[in-house]
């Protein structure tokens, strides 16, 4: 089967997924967006495939060297999708965002999905039983919102986000953690309600770096999978690199 390397290119991460075929192997965190970062990995896996979603202004020679190690694909608004974006100026929809949604069809197909990515921002991503990505949502991210009490007040320090924290928040870190923790949780469940209550059988599909800290607090059923815009990616792999 081929060896498929999966890179994304977040605000706040940047990561590698390794793919035999079909099946997810292991994740990789890269320290960096240069060369120098990627290098290593790419000796070490020898991948047949590659394909980039970055969000960030990279170097532009990582394209370059991603290329010379077998197939590449850069993620992109032309990029073939399994999914149809009669939206708004569609080159201007995060590759995050794509990988995401063409996990999602991948699969639910024929459903109606929301997926919602708990990044540097959440965004919600709605795909029609079509097939088509009609936009969504985004809100402010978990440290985001850590980040603009903390630097838009004089007193308020910066938080850290935990697992286990108070709904009745009994000192200023508490109160901030639970806040934010549990007004992000309430706001997707409601978010979650008002779709369910325009569009019948529903799938919603959750991921991103911050869904460990949501385990026990969403309420509605969901498919949670912290690798879901790997599987994206490696899906638009096989579409765009076929064979």
């Amino acid at each position: 089967m081929a060896t498929t390397i999966c890179f994304d290119f977040g605000n706040t991460r940047l990561k590698a997924g390794i793919f035999s075929g079909r099946i997810f192997l292991e994740e990789v965190v890269l320290a960096g967006p240069g060369p120098e970062h990627l290098h290593p990995l790419l000796e070490k896996v020898r991948p047949d495939k590659t394909i980039l979603s970055s969000v960030i202004n990279h170097p532009p020679e990582i394209n370059d060297l991603l290329a010379s190690y077998g197939r590449f694909h850069l993620l992109n608004h032309a990029s073939q999708l399994p999914i149809t974006t009669p939206v708004g100026k569609p080159e201007t929809i995060g590759a995050d965002r794509l990988a995401i949604c063409a996990a999602a069809v991948d699969l639910f197909p024929h459903q109606h999905c929301l997926a919602i990515g708990l990044g540097t921002c959440i965004t919600y991503n709605f795909i029609n039983a079509a097939h088509q990505f009609l936009g969504g949502s985004i809100s402010p991210g978990m440290n985001m919102r850590f980040r603009a009490m903390h630097e838009q007040t004089a007193l308020l320090p910066m938080a850290a986000p935990v697992k286990r924290f108070p709904l009745v928040g009994y000192d200023t870190l508490t109160n901030l953690q639970s806040g934010v923790i549990q007004g992000m949780a309430a706001e997707i469940d409601g978010i979650i309600h008002a779709y369910r209550g325009k569009y019948n059988e529903l799938q919603v599909l959750i991921t991103g770096g911050d869904l460990f800290f949501f385990d026990s607090l969403l309420l509605h059923p969901m498919h949670r999978d912290p690798y879901l815009l790997f599987r994206g990616l490696q899906a638009i792999c096989e579409t765009n690199l076929p064979g």
